[in-house]
């Protein structure tokens, strides 16, 4: 498989104290990296910084993020925001929030889309119904016209991947997709998201503290501590023979979902 995406040294302060030390990792082509560790560790300020939202007190200090031949830190806030979307995806840990409560789901995607591509609402509606049924909702009509306060936690977040998976992203970044909701909706999401990868042969870089859904679902693993590399490697290798007594604490810590 072709590599898709490379963290290599890479720094990321805030307001001028580092919290993310060194960091390097590399993604394949349909590839699910996992990054697993307390919170604190810098897991979502890591995926934030590909798409350059760190905020205004945030910045990559040192290193390069590798997208296809281009240096993501280096990119101007124009050039990346047309990469954001058709390019790089991501899934924030509660979906909901990101949508306004005012407008129909439907038209809220419909803006996503058009912000990148031309589309007419009626092209527009055949192919958002189509990904939604190739990503198993079986009432992508009612969801469309619904409001997000209409709609269940689970289903919102179902949703927020779709919404991610608009315009076919080469990478999608998942931050915590699942910390938020109880163990049988966590289930379904993650079998989505596993979805989207055999669907559409998406890298993924999925975010947790959960080391169980980690281990459910990614082919390599990251262990982060303080914003530091404890262990990167093969997940079955790093679940099943770890090296670092941190990552033997994370897993004795939480209960683990089974690998279908």
């Amino acid at each position: 498989m072709a590599e898709i995406l490379r963290y290599e040294h890479v720094d990321i302060s805030y307001n001028g104290s580092r919290i993310v030390k060194d960091v390097s990792f590399a993604l394949e082509e349909g590839e699910i990296l996992g990054i697993v560790g307390e919170s604190g560790s810098g897991k979502s300020t890591l995926i934030k910084a590909a798409m350059g939202l760190l905020g205004p007190a945030g910045m990559v200090t040192r290193g390069d993020i590798w997208y296809k031949g281009k240096n993501l830190p280096d990119l101007s806030a124009g050039e990346l925001r047309k990469l954001n979307g058709p390019e790089l995806g991501m899934i924030f840990q509660y979906a909901g929030s990101s949508f306004c409560p005012t407008r129909t789901v439907g038209a809220q995607l419909y803006e996503a889309m058009t912000e990148h591509e031309s589309l007419s609402k009626k092209a527009y509606r055949q192919q958002i119904l189509e990904l939604l049924e190739k990503l198993g909702f079986e009432d992508g009509q009612r969801i469309l016209d619904s409001y997000p306060f209409e709609l269940s936690g689970g289903m919102q977040q179902r949703v927020g991947i779709a919404a991610a998976m608009l315009l076919n992203p080469g990478v999608l970044f998942a931050d915590e997709p699942t910390s938020a909701l109880d163990v049988s909706v966590q289930k379904q999401v993650v079998e989505e998201m596993l979805l989207v990868r055999q669907t559409f042969g998406t890298s993924i870089v999925l975010v947790a503290h959960n080391i169980g859904v980690i281990g459910a679902m990614a082919d390599k693993v990251l262990v982060l501590k303080n914003g530091e590399t404890v262990e990167y490697g093969e997940t079955q290798q790093v679940l099943n023979t770890p090296e670092s007594g941190y990552t033997q604490t994370l897993m004795a810590a939480v209960p683990r979902l089974r690998r279908s």
